[in-house]
C-alpha cells in the first residue's frame, strides 16, 4: 500500500465515530506506517490516536502515543512538527486529566507533567489559564479545598486564549464547582449564556447538562433536571468514555425517586464495568449502581441480566449481591486512589454516593407516561344514585324489574334487582316460568371477565328452560342472543342459523320491540361474520320499528353506523352516526353516547369537528372505556395538527395501558413517538421510540418493531446524529432480508447511501446505493435500479474514484437505454434518464472529457420541461455552460449562461451559480469590467 493510499485512509478516518471501530483502524495504519520511513505520517497517525484513545474510551493508551509525539517533537525537530505544536500542547490536558484517574500512577508524575505543561505554554506565549484550570482540578481530587479556590481563582481571572477549553467545557467544570458548595442558582446562572449558543465540542452540551442535573434539581427547576438528563443520557449512553457521567444519571434518578430507571440504565451499561474507561470511572459508576440497586432490591426482588466477561459466564444477577459487589468494588478503588494521594477524601466522597436517596418529591423522568396532570382532566366519576328495589315486590315484579334495568342500561339497578330476587327469593322454590326468566337475566350479570363460555352456558340454560315450559317467544329472543354470541367467538355456522331462525319466528309472534331486537341481532351476528351487505339489510329492518324503545332505537342506529362505516359509504355512515348521536344524547347512557360520538368522529371529515366529538366522548365515557377514548382522541388531534395536545393524550394513554395491565403500551408508545416528533421535541421522541421498538421486540411484533426503527432512524437524522441512524438502517436492512422484503430492504439502504452523502461520505455512500440497487433488480424495480445506480455513480465521482465512477456510468447507460427504448417512456423514466444523462457528464467532466460529457446534455433540458421538472432542466443548462468552458469555449458558454440566468428567480441559488460561472467566463473572453459588473449585481465577491 503507498504512502498516498495510507494518507488517505487516516484522512477517511475522521469520519468515523470514536469507539472501537475508529481505534482499530488507527492502530493498523500505525502498524503499516511503522513499517515504513514515511515519519511524518507515523507522526500524524499518533496524534490522531491519542485523541482517539481519550474520546474511544481507552485513555491508558494515550500515554504511549502522546510521549512518543513529545519526543519525537523534541529529540529532532521537523517542519511538519510545527503544524502540530498547537495540538500536541493540547494535549497535555487530556494526560494530567487522565493520570488522574489511575491510582497506580504517582501524584507527584501528574505534577511534573503539569510543571512541564506550564513550561511549554510559557514559553510558547500562551495564557496559563488552561494551567490553573488544571491545578485546580488535581487539588480537588485530592480533597485540598483551600488549594482548588485558590487555582479555581487564578484560573477564572486568567485572560483564555487558544489553549483554553471550550466555550462549553470551562463553564461545565464551574457549574461542578459551584453544585459541590450548593450554590446551585449561581450555577444554573453560569450555564444559560452557554446552553444558548452553539456548541461544536465532542463533549457538550452532555457534559453542561449533566452537570446541571443536582442545581436544576436542588433550584426548584424540575422540568429543566428532566430534559437535562434526557438529552445528556441520550449523548453518553453510546460512548464507553462517559462511563463517568453515566453514573452521574443513575445517582439522578435515584434522587428522584426513579429507582426502576436507575436500574435499567445499570443494567445497560454494566459490562462496561469490565472495560472501564480509566478505575476513576469504574469507581464512581459502581458506587452509583450499589446505591440505585440497594434501593431495588428493598423493593422487592429484582434481577439483572449481566453479559459474560473472562472467566464469569453470562446470567441473571440480584440486586442486592450486585449491590454488595459494586459497593465494594467502589470503596476497595476509593482507598487505593487514598493510598495513592495521601487523604481520605476519595473514600468520604464515595461513602456519600453509597448512601443516595430520594431526598425530594418525586419526578418523573419517562417520557411516555403521565408526568403531570393532563391539560384536559379526566372527568370525575360520578357515583350512581343508590338503587331502590321494592320491599313488598313479588319474585315476578324484581324480575320485571331487572329485565327494565337491563333494557335501558342502568346496571346498579339491573343488579340491585337481581340481588333482591335471590336474597328473598333464591332459597325458594320458585315456578318454572320465574325460574326460567332468572336464568335468562343470568347473562346479563356476567361481565367480561367471566368470558365468552360462561355467557354461552347462561344463554343455552335459558334457552332449554323455556323450550321446557313451553315459551316459543321467550326460546326466540334467547335464541337470537345466545346466536350473536356464537358469531363473535367463532361458531359461525350455529349461531347464524340460531339468530335468523329467531329473526324469522318473531316476525311473525313478537311485538314491535321483539321484532326489533331480534333483527338488531341478526344484525350483529352477520357483521360478526364480515357478511356486511346482509347485516346492513337486517339492521334497516331493525331500524324500521325500533323507535318504540329510545334505547333500543339508540343501539339500533349505532350498530347501523358501524355497518355502513365497513361497507365504505362515507355520506351515509356519517348520517347514521349523527343519528345514533342525537338518539344516545337523548337517553343518556354514557356508554352509548361515548360509542356514538366516536362513531360521529370516525365519520366526518372536519378535523374540529372530530376533535371536539372525541371531548364529549371523553365526558361521557365510563372508566373502561377511557383507554379507547384517548387513543382516538390523540390520533384526532395530529389529524388536526395539533401534536402538542396530541402528546398529552397518547402519554395519558400509556399511563392507562401500564396501570390496567393491558397489552398494547408498546404499540401506543410508537404511536406516542411519533407526536412527539410531530411537535417538533425530538429528544423525548427518541427515548419513547427506543422504548416502543424494546416492548415490540418482546411481544415478537417484528414488522411493527423494524417500522419503528425506521421512525427512530429518523429521530435520530433530526437530532444530528448520525450514526445511530445509520446503525437502525443497517439492521433494518438485515432484519428484510426475505425476498419478500427486498424493496423495503433497498429503500432503507439507499435512504442510507443518502444520509452517508450529505454527510460527505461518499465512499461508503456508493456501497450503500450499490447494494440497494442490487435489491432494486432482485425485486424487479428497474426504475429505482437506475436511480441508485445513478446515485452510486455521482457518489464515486465525489469521493475522488473517478475510474470507479466511470465504470459505473457505463452500468447506469445500460439500464437507461433498457428502460428508454420502449415505445411509451412514462415521465418518471423520462426524468431519471436525464438525471442520469446529467452524473454521467460529470462523471467525463471530472475524466478530463468534458465533450464528451456535453455530447451526453444534448436534449436533456427539452426533456425535462417537457414534464415540468424546470428547475433540473436549468441546472442541466448550468452544467452545459460550465462544460464549454472546461472544453475552452468560453465564446459557446457566454449566450447559454445569459439565457439561463435570464430565466431564474434573481437571488436564487441557481441564479448565484449561473452569474458566478458566467463572470468566469466574460474574465476569459478578456472581458473583466463586464464580468466584474455581473458580480457587482449579483452580490459576488471575487473569491465566490
Amino acid at each position: 500500500m503507498s504512502d498516498d493510499e495510507l494518507w488517505r485512509m487516516l484522512h477517511d478516518s475522521g469520519d468515523m465515530p470514536y469507539g472501537a471501530g475508529r481505534t482499530a483502524a488507527l492502530e493498523q495504519l500505525l502498524r503499516r506506517a511503522d513499517t515504513g520511513d514515511d515519519r511524518h505520517l507515523a507522526f500524524a497517525v499518533r496524534m490522531h490516536a491519542t485523541t482517539a484513545y481519550v474520546y474511544g474510551g481507552e485513555p491508558a493508551k494515550s500515554f504511549v502515543t502522546f510521549s512518543w509525539c513529545l519526543a519525537e517533537f523534541d529529540r529532532d525537530p521537523q517542519p511538519y512538527h510545527e503544524r502540530y505544536a498547537h495540538q500536541l500542547l493540547w494535549h497535555f490536558k487530556y494526560m494530567v486529566n487522565a493520570m488522574l484517574k489511575f491510582p497506580e500512577l504517582p501524584l507527584d508524575r501528574t505534577y511534573a507533567v503539569l510543571d512541564d505543561m506550564q513550561r511549554r505554554y510559557a514559553n510558547a506565549g500562551h495564557s496559563l489559564q488552561a494551567v490553573h484550570k488544571h491545578r485546580y482540578l488535581v487539588a480537588d481530587h485530592v480533597g485540598d479545598a483551600e488549594a482548588a479556590e485558590r487555582w479555581y481563582q487564578e484560573w477564572l481571572t486568567a485572560p483564555r486564549d487558544e489553549l483554553s477549553d471550550c466555550a462549553g467545557c470551562d463553564p461545565t467544570t464551574q457549574v461542578a464547582h459551584l453544585a459541590h458548595a450548593g450554590r446551585h442558582d449561581e450555577a444554573a446562572a453560569v450555564a444559560e449564556p452557554v446552553l444558548a449558543g452553539r456548541l461544536t465540542c465532542t463533549e457538550q452540551p452532555q457534559a453542561i447538562l449533566t452537570a446541571l442535573l443536582l442545581p436544576y434539581l436542588r433550584s426548584g427547576r424540575g422540568d429543566a433536571a428532566r430534559d437535562a438528563h434526557r438529552e445528556a443520557y441520550r449523548r453518553l449512553r453510546g460512548n464507553l468514555s462517559d462511563l463517568w457521567d453515566i453514573g452521574d444519571h443513575v445517582e439522578f434518578c435515584t434522587l428522584t425517586g426513579n429507582e426502576a430507571r436507575a436500574v435499567e440504565i445499570v443494567e445497560r451499561h454494566l459490562d462496561w464495568l469490565d472495560r472501564a474507561p480509566t478505575p476513576a470511572a469504574a469507581m464512581h459508576f459502581a458506587a452509583a449502581a450499589a446505591a440505585a440497586l440497594r434501593r431495588a432490591a428493598a423493593a422487592g426482588d429484582v434481577t439483572l441480566h449481566r453479559r459474560a466477561a473472562g472467566d464469569r459466564p453470562a446470567g441473571e444477577v440480584s440486586a442486592a449481591a450486585l449491590a454488595a459487589e459494586l459497593t465494594d468494588t467502589a470503596t476497595a478503588l476509593a482507598a487505593r486512589f487514598d493510598a495513592r494521594n495521601g487523604t481520605t477524601h476519595q473514600s468520604e466522597w464515595i461513602a456519600r454516593r453509597l448512601a443516595a436517596a430520594p431526598d425530594g418529591e418525586h419526578l418523573p423522568l419517562s417520557a411516555s407516561l403521565r408526568r403531570r396532570p393532563s391539560r384536559r382532566p379526566e372527568p370525575p366519576a360520578t357515583p350512581a344514585p343508590a338503587a331502590t328495589v321494592p320491599a313488598g315486590a313479588t319474585a315476578d315484579e324484581l324480575l320485571d324489574l331487572a329485565d327494565e334495568r337491563w333494557r335501558t342500561h342502568d346496571r346498579a339497578g339491573f343488579a340491585a334487582a337481581l340481588a333482591a330476587y335471590d336474597e328473598r327469593f333464591g332459597a325458594t322454590g320458585q315456578p318454572p316460568r320465574t325460574a326460567a326468566r332468572r336464568l335468562e337475566l343470568r347473562a346479563g350479570e356476567l361481565t367480561d371477565a367471566d368470558g365468552p363460555q360462561a355467557a354461552q352456558e347462561a344463554n343455552r340454560a335459558a334457552l332449554a328452560a323455556y323450550r321446557e315450559l313451553p315459551d316459543p317467544v321467550r326460546e326466540q329472543v334467547v335464541a337470537g342472543r345466545l346466536g350473536a354470541l356464537l358469531c363473535l367467538t367463532g361458531d359461525g355456522e350455529e349461531g347464524l342459523a340460531l339468530a335468523r331462525d329467531a329473526a324469522d319466528f318473531l316476525a311473525g309472534h313478537g311485538d314491535a320491540r321483539e321484532r326489533a331486537a331480534a333483527h338488531d341481532r341478526l344484525a350483529l351476528a352477520l357483521a360478526h361474520l364480515h357478511r356486511w351487505e346482509e347485516a346492513l339489510a337486517a339492521a334497516d329492518r331493525a331500524a324500521a320499528e325500533a323507535d318504540v324503545d329510545p334505547w333500543l332505537a339508540a343501539r339500533v342506529a349505532l350498530h347501523r353506523a358501524h355497518v355502513l362505516e365497513e361497507l365504505e359509504r362515507p355520506a351515509e355512515f356519517r348520517a347514521a352516526a349523527e343519528l345514533a348521536r342525537r338518539l344516545a344524547r337523548e337517553v343518556g347512557v354514557g356508554e352509548l353516547v361515548t360509542a356514538a360520538t366516536l362513531a360521529y368522529a370516525r365519520a366526518t371529515d372536519d378535523p374540529a369537528e372530530r376533535v371536539a366529538a372525541c371531548d364529549e366522548a371523553l365526558e361521557t365515557a365510563p372508566a373502561q372505556a377511557r383507554l379507547p377514548v384517548r387513543v382516538f382522541r390523540a390520533r384526532a388531534l395530529l389529524g388536526a395538527d395539533r401534536a402538542a395536545e396530541a402528546v398529552e393524550d397518547f402519554a395519558e394513554a400509556v399511563t392507562l395501558c401500564v396501570e390496567q395491565g393491558a397489552d398494547g403500551d408498546a404499540f401506543l408508545r410508537w404511536e406516542l413517538a411519533n407526536a412527539y416528533r410531530a411537535a417538533g421535541r425530538p429528544a423525548e421522541a427518541a427515548e419513547v421510540a427506543e422504548e416502543a421498538v424494546l416492548g415490540l421486540d418482546r411481544l415478537g411484533a417484528q414488522a411493527e418493531a423494524d417500522r419503528c426503527r425506521h421512525l427512530l432512524a429518523g429521530i435520530y437524522v433530526d437530532l444530528g446524529e448520525l450514526e445511530p441512524a445509520l446503525a437502525l438502517l443497517d439492521q433494518l436492512a438485515r432484519n428484510l432480508d426475505g425476498p419478500d422484503n427486498l424493496p423495503h430492504r433497498a429503500q432503507v439502504l439507499e435512504e442510507a447511501g443518502g444520509l452517508l452523502y450529505d454527510a460527505d461520505r461518499d465512499a461508503l455512500a456508493a456501497q450503500r446505493f450499490a447494494e440497494a440497487a442490487t435489491a432494486y433488480r432482485l425485486a424487479g424495480a428497474p426504475v429505482d435500479e437506475l436511480r441508485a445506480r445513478r446515485r452510486e455513480a455521482d457518489a464515486l465521482n465525489w469521493s475522488g474514484d473517478v475510474p470507479a465512477a466511470v465504470r459505473a456510468v457505463g452500468v447506469v447507460d445500460g439500464l437507461a437505454a433498457a428502460l428508454t427504448g420502449r415505445p411509451e417512456v412514462p415521465p418518471v423514466v423520462t426524468y431519471e434518464a436525464a438525471l442520469a444523462a446529467e452524473v454521467g457528464a460529470r462523471v467525463l467532466a471530472a475524466d478530463d472529457r468534458p465533450d464528451d460529457g456535453l455530447d451526453r446534455l444534448v436534449g436533456v433540458p427539452a426533456r425535462l420541461r417537457s414534464i415540468e421538472a424546470f428547475g433540473e432542466a436549468a441546472r442541466v443548462e448550468l452544467l452545459g455552460g460550465e462544460l464549454l468552458m472546461r472544453a475552452g469555449r468560453p465564446g459557446e458558454a457566454e449566450p447559454r449562461l445569459r439565457e439561463v440566468l435570464g430565466g431564474l428567480p434573481p437571488g436564487s441559488r441557481p441564479a448565484s451559480q449561473a452569474a458566478w460561472l458566467l463572470a468566469r467566463v466574460l474574465d476569459e473572453l478578456g472581458r473583466p469590467d463586464e464580468a466584474e459588473a455581473v458580480r457587482a449585481e449579483h452580490g459576488l465577491g471575487d473569491d465566490d
